[in-house]
């Protein structure tokens, strides 16, 4: 299955020389109401030895315009939850290479939000030149085809004329709007809905495309080794839930002796 002839040009990002470490991660699905996954990733954040971190979409939940932060609150009000994220990020661009690429809850993040953290935001796709090597990094959704009802959602809510329409909706009913999604979102998981993988062909295209030999992507929360055949293949990043039966907080890290697993939880 070809992907649509509509999609962008593939960017491309030389890693900068002094890079010995990348860090991978993706799907976090950050929200106020899970506290220990907030935690998690704040301290990995702080802590990673990472050179460069990468972050391939769905870091929160829902982001629904940069106008969310950077409001005054009233004296002695604590910080919004978003707020907070941001400053996460801050901190940490302050000390090594931070990259954001959008997923299908945070397409709406936006250059103020990336100039307020010194975050740079990536196309999708992006080819990234790490040690003589082509990766190819995506977020995944666009890759998968076989879920007819997303792709068309998907084609709505990228455009520039629906994006324009709906950030110039006041921020509450933005919101709201947003919890709708959400809860219909959740209704579908706990009806038993099957979710379509990102499409062998579609991705082995791209990867062609691209002149790379591994892509790297979210949203499936599957993560595994795909043998894409013809040398090819895609690896899928984990997503993270620290309050998981079992909890899940991993990053694919990527050096000069190539891609491993690190569990943080």
């Amino acid at each position: 299955m070809k992907l649509p002839s509509t999609e962008p040009r593939i960017a491309e990002l030389p890693a900068s020389p002094s890079w010995a470490t990348v860090d991978f991660i993706s799907d976090l699905h950050l929200q106020a109401s899970d506290v220990a996954t907030f935690a998690a990733w704040q301290h990995y954040m702080e802590s990673t030895p990472a050179d460069a971190v990468f972050i391939l979409g769905d870091l929160f939940e829902v982001w629904v315009g940069d106008d969310a932060v950077g409001n005054k609150l009233p004296a002695g009000a604590d910080s919004s939850f978003d707020d907070r994220c941001v400053r996460v990020l801050g901190q940490t661009a302050g000390r090594l290479a931070l990259f954001f690429m959008h997923g299908n809850r945070d397409f709406l993040v936006g250059q103020r939000l990336m100039g307020l953290c010194n975050t740079t935001l990536l196309s999708d796709p992006t080819v990234l030149g790490f040690n003589g090597q082509r990766w190819l990094l995506s977020h995944g959704d666009a890759m998968c085809l076989g879920d007819v009802d997303y792709m068309q959602f998907r084609r709505q809510v990228r455009s520039p004329a629906w994006q324009r329409a709906f950030l110039a909706k006041p921020l509450v009913e933005r919101q709201a709007i947003a919890r709708g999604l959400r809860e219909q979102s959740e209704a579908r998981k706990k009806s038993g809905a099957t979710y379509a993988d990102v499409d062998s062909g579609a991705a082995l295209e791209q990867l062609q495309a691209a002149k790379a030999q591994i892509l790297i992507h979210g949203h499936t929360h599957q993560p595994a080794v795909h043998d894409l055949g013809h040398g090819h293949s895609r690896v899928v990043l984990s997503d993270w839930d620290a309050v998981a039966a079992v909890p899940r907080a991993e990053v694919l890290r990527l050096t000069a002796g190539g891609l491993r697993r690190v569990a943080l939880l």
